[in-house]
């Protein structure tokens, strides 16, 4: 039977494993944007609830969240 040379069996087995690792990696990339992405829905719902929670206390308002103050939002008339 036919053989490649044993230098180009060589480049092929190494690029077949380079190309591997690297869809190893896309999976494992994949993975963890799906798990950060479940986690950015969690954090919004929170915040959703928690700015309902707020303007249940105290109206819309605008919040400096550097110091904690707020100013109301004043509502345009038509």
């Amino acid at each position: 039977m036919a053989k490649i040379k044993e230098e180009q069996l060589k480049q092929v087995v190494d690029l077949q494993k380079e190309l591997n690792q690297i869809v190893n990696q896309i999976g494992s990339l994949e993975a963890n944007k799906h798990s950060l992405l479940h986690k950015l829905a969690g954090v919004n719902e929170d915040i959703e609830k928690l700015k309902a929670e707020l303007e249940k206390e105290y109206g819309q308002i605008n919040i400096d969240l550097s110091t904690g103050e707020y100013t109301i939002i004043e509502k345009e008339e038509k």
